[in-house]
């Protein structure tokens, strides 16, 4: 006789997992940049040259001069006209005395006695550099303001989000134990 064998039937239990990942979302908005510029400042002030021409030496040669230029003159050749006319008049005087030579007569002598002294130079004397030029530069004066550039930066901080995934838990399958019992004969 055969005997009969309960069966056990068991299902496990499954539990069922969805999950999405979280996502991050990272921006960072551009710096802000501030330029302040300022232009470089340069001052030149330049100074005309002084020129300083004396011309009364030239004007001197041409025309004498002022009055009491031309009195100076004529007065400091006074002493030496007056021994030039001492000499002359020595001079005639030792030819009238030597009359026998040929030409002492005193004829030629009154004749050159016409003449007369000449006078002294009342012009100043004429040269090239009579023209005085005197020129006095004068430097620049320069000042420079040096110019820049004033650099701002702000940064701005990262923005940062974070989206939740889902996960949901569920029973996919419950679990369970099922026994059969073997069939029983109840004809007897």
């Amino acid at each position: 006789m055969i005997q009969p064998i309960l069966q056990i039937r068991q299902t496990p239990a499954l539990i069922g997992i969805d999950a999405d990942l979280g996502q991050f979302s990272i921006r960072q908005p551009k710096a802000d940049l501030q330029l302040h510029s300022r232009p470089a400042r340069l001052e030149i002030h330049q100074y005309p040259p002084d020129i300083q021409i004396d011309q009364s030496r030239a004007f001197a040669a041409y025309t004498g001069g002022s009055d009491l230029e031309m009195a100076k003159r004529l007065y400091s050749s006074v002493q030496q006209i007056f021994l030039q006319g001492i000499a002359k008049r020595v001079e005639d005087g030792q030819r009238m005395a030597e009359f026998f030579k040929p030409g002492n007569s005193i004829a030629h002598i009154v004749g050159e006695a016409d003449k007369g002294p000449s006078f002294g130079e009342f012009r100043g004397p004429a040269s090239s550099d009579n023209v005085d030029i005197h020129i006095e530069t004068h430097k620049p004066d320069i000042q420079i303001q040096q110019g820049g550039v004033d650099v701002e930066v702000n940064v701005n901080k990262p923005v940062i989000e974070y989206t939740r995934g889902k996960l949901d838990i569920y029973m996919k399958q419950y679990n369970s134990v099922q026994f059969i019992p073997p069939a029983v004969d109840t004809a007897m």
